[in-house]
């Protein structure tokens, strides 16, 4: 990604995703995200997905109370926090590596924060609560912006863009601008295209194709793995999207993006590794050649 450093600022961590992205591992604390497999509503389960997903070396964890599925509906910000806040803690305590919290509640930010998260992922991009953003600057706390169109219940009724690569660049840029007006650190900012969120196939394939382009010279985060699109294009069920998840990786990693966000920690780092390794002719950190 020209014109950029390469390293993402959260909290008291900087992340260097120059050799190859991120890896964020998703914990989800609902009973009703749309891949089964990935559902922690109990804080212990939370946790030991979350000790897996360090251990198979996942870099970041992603913990999210609320789905935002297509059709999925809004909880009560009480419950959102009812189910977040002791899972963080005890993930908190188990591990060093930095949390985000995919909220755009503003309140649901601040108490995770508190309890030592270290950054915000907003699926409004700071536009539902008028909080976040000064909150986010305030905080010194990460921040990814992702493009939604819409809200879940009923984003893919009928998406329809005239250049959604183009549309989705300029919407992000103007929501960064927001975010660095608002005072959050350029270098603490992630945008998000938003991946199967009030998108067709089709459009999710152009934006794919494009993610070079669609920070426009900022850091991007992609968030593909397991996604219906997948399915359209293979036929496979939820569960048994791993191949077209680690495809999409493997694109995220060509275009130069910074983080991938996913649900199999341990094959996505490994997918990543090998490619990177072979990329730059095979020297792998350490090996001394």
């Amino acid at each position: 990604i020209s014109g950029s450093s390469s390293v993402w600022r959260l909290g008291a961590h900087s992340l260097d995703y120059g050799r190859r992205p991120l890896v964020m591992g998703i914990v989800n604390l609902t009973p009703d995200s749309f891949f089964s497999e990935s559902r922690n509503f109990d804080p212990a389960a939370a946790a030991d997905r979350a000790a897996q997903m360090a251990a198979a070396g996942a870099d970041i964890l992603d913990l999210g109370a609320e789905s935002s599925r297509p059709g999925s509906d809004p909880v009560p910000a009480q419950e959102e926090q009812r189910r977040l806040l002791p899972a963080l803690e005890l993930i908190r305590r188990a591990t060093d590596l930095p949390i985000t919290v995919d909220t755009y509640r503003s309140d649901t930010a601040r108490l995770a924060l508190d309890l030592g998260c270290d950054g915000v992922n907003d699926i409004s991009a700071g536009l539902a609560d008028e909080a976040m953003l000064p909150l986010a600057a305030a905080s010194g706390c990460g921040l990814v912006l992702m493009h939604m169109r819409g809200v879940p219940g009923t984003m893919q009724d009928d998406p329809r863009y005239t250049d959604v690569v183009a549309e989705v660049t300029g919407w992000l840029a103007s929501r960064a601008a927001a975010a660095e007006a608002a005072g959050v650190d350029r270098e603490r900012i992630l945008v998000d295209p938003g991946i199967g969120v009030g998108k067709r196939r089709e459009h999710n394939l152009a934006l794919l194709a494009g993610l070079d382009r669609v920070g426009d010279g900022r850091p991007v985060l992609v968030g593909a793995s397991h996604k219906k699109f997948i399915g359209d294009l293979t036929g496979a069920d939820t569960a048994d999207r791993l191949g077209g998840s680690l495809a999409a990786a493997g694109i995220a990693l060509a275009a130069g993006c910074a983080v991938v966000r996913v649900h199999d920690v341990g094959p996505t780092v490994q997918h990543l590794e090998v490619l990177a390794a072979v990329r730059d002719n095979g020297k792998v950190p350490g090996d001394g050649r």
